[in-house]
C-alpha cells in the first residue's frame, strides 16, 4: 500500500500471548496511550460446511475458536484502549449470523454468537461512549477465496472418511456428492467485489453516527434475510428450505 502509517504485526486470535503482545506493541506505538485507540475491526474468520451428522466436534470447536472466541478474546484485550478513546469496535459477522442454513451449522452458530456478543457489548459500552457495529456480509466467497473447488472436495473427502460406518450406509455416497455440487454452486455465485464490505467498515469507523448493523449483500440475499427473520418460520422455511 506504500503507506508510512501502515503497520503490520503477527496476530493469531487463538493465541492469548500473541494478543497480549499486540496490545503492548500498539499501545507503545500510540502518540498518547492515555487517549487510547480509536478502532478495532474483528475480521479473522474461517469457514467449512457439512451437515450436523457429518461434522465432527473437533470441527465445531476449530471454527468457534477463531470466529467466536477469537473475536471475544481480542475485543476484551483491546477494550481498555478503545474505551479511553470512546472509539469503535466493528465485528464482522455474516448474513448467516441472522439466519441458519443447511450444512452450515458449524459456521452459523459462531456468527449467531458474534451477533449476541456484539449486542451485549453495545448495551454495556453505551454509557462509556463506545460504539459497537456489526457488519453482516452476504456471499462474497468469489472475492475471498475461502472456498475453491479443490478445497470443497478435500473437506468432503475428509468428512466422508471420518464418518461412522452406519452414517455412511444410511446416507450413501451419492448424497454427499449432491451436497458437494450444492456447495460448489453457492461458492461460484459469490460476488467478486468486496467494496461494499470495505465501505461498510469505513463508515462504521469514521462516521459520527455509525449504524448498529450493516448489510453489504446483493438484493436476493437481503430479501432472504428479511423473510427468514420476519415471517413465521413455517412460511420462511417453505419458501427457502423445503
Amino acid at each position: 500500500m506504500k503507506s508510512e502509517r501502515m503497520r503490520t504485526i503477527q496476530l493469531n486470535v487463538c493465541n492469548s500471548q500473541e494478543i497480549e503482545q499486540a496490545v503492548e506493541h500498539i499501545g507503545a506505538s500510540l502518540k498518547d496511550p492515555q487517549k487510547g485507540l480509536w478502532g478495532l475491526v474483528n475480521n479473522a474468520g474461517i469457514s467449512t460446511f457439512g451437515e450436523v451428522e457429518f461434522t465432527s466436534m473437533e470441527t465445531y470447536k476449530e471454527v468457534a475458536e477463531v470466529n467466536l472466541w477469537g473475536t471475544i478474546r481480542t475485543t476484551k484485550a483491546f477494550l481498555p484502549l478503545i474505551r479511553r478513546a470512546k472509539g469503535r469496535v466493528v465485528n464482522i459477522s455474516s448474513m448467516m449470523g441472522r439466519m441458519g442454513s443447511p450444512a452450515r451449522s458449524s459456521y452459523c452458530i459462531t456468527k449467531f454468537g458474534v451477533e449476541a456478543f456484539s449486542d451485549c457489548l453495545r448495551y454495556e459500552m453505551h454509557p462509556q461512549g463506545v460504539k459497537i457495529c456489526v457488519v453482516e456480509p452476504g456471499n462474497f466467497i468469489g472475492a475471498t477465496n475461502l472456498y475453491t473447488p479443490e478445497r470443497i472436495k478435500a473437506i468432503a473427502e475428509k468428512m466422508w472418511k471420518e464418518l461412522p460406518e452406519t452414517v455412511r450406509k444410511d446416507y450413501g455416497r451419492k448424497y454427499l456428492d449432491e451436497q458437494i455440487t450444492k456447495m460448489e454452486s453457492y461458492c461460484s455465485g459469490g460476488s467478486p467485489d468486496t467494496s461494499p464490505v470495505i465501505n461498510s467498515i469505513t463508515h462504521a469507523l469514521t462516521s459520527s453516527s455509525p449504524y448498529t448493523r450493516y448489510h453489504p449483500m446483493d438484493y436476493y440475499w437481503w430479501l432472504r434475510v428479511q423473510i427468514m427473520t420476519h415471517l413465521p418460520a413455517a412460511i420462511a422455511d417453505r419458501i427457502y428450505i423445503y
